[in-house]
């Protein structure tokens, strides 16, 4: 066989994979599809319930008595380690008038690595333990770290990605109404 034989039945065969892999059956297709959105911006906030390290059990969704900075992260992620000194900074300054609950996606998670990452950025907020990913499934984000401001009515107010301290400071006071 020549060369360029060679090369066009390599290309053919790639091309004819990638068809297959990406024209599943239609069930296939649906069952890919979000069974729900993601939540929107002054809606409430999914429900979800989830024991932590400390062996509590939070509850999330419904009216609360303080406002809530509900973060999504994991211990391998990179951008959740640089942010994990603001996050600990910010809660130990305003636990007062504000909860943090970090849920760790603990079923894309070694444990005793979250542990250690909990222990090294001296997390004194509740590590929720999202073991079926089951509240990552209700809010549907696309990267981690993501933080969602939920106000004491319950409701989403801010969707955040990595931020540096001041711009989440500045989020959190106007949240706490400072």
């Amino acid at each position: 066989m020549n060369r360029n034989r060679i090369v066009g039945l390599a290309v053919g065969l790639l091309l004819a994979g990638t068809l297959l892999y990406h024209n599943g059956s239609r069930e296939e297709q649906e069952a890919a599809l979000p069974a729900e959105a993601a939540p929107r911006l002054n809606t409430a906030a999914p429900s979800f319930q989830l024991t932590a390290l400390d062996g509590a059990t939070y509850q999330v969704g419904g009216p609360r008595d303080k406002p809530l900075l509900l973060n999504f992260w994991a211990s391998w992620c990179d951008p959740c380690e640089e942010e994990a000194p603001a996050l600990a900074s910010l809660y130990d300054k305003y636990k007062d008038k504000l909860d943090l609950y970090a849920v760790n996606l603990t079923g894309n998670d070694d444990f005793e690595r979250m542990k250690a990452f909990a222990a090294r950025f001296k997390f004194h907020f509740p590590v929720l333990l999202d073991y079926k990913l089951e509240a990552a499934q209700k809010y549907r984000f696309q990267a981690i770290p993501t933080s969602f401001l939920i106000d004491k009515n319950g409701n989403i107010t801010d969707v955040i990605n990595l931020l540096t301290p001041e711009e989440l400071e500045k989020k959190l006071q106007k949240l706490i109404g400072m």
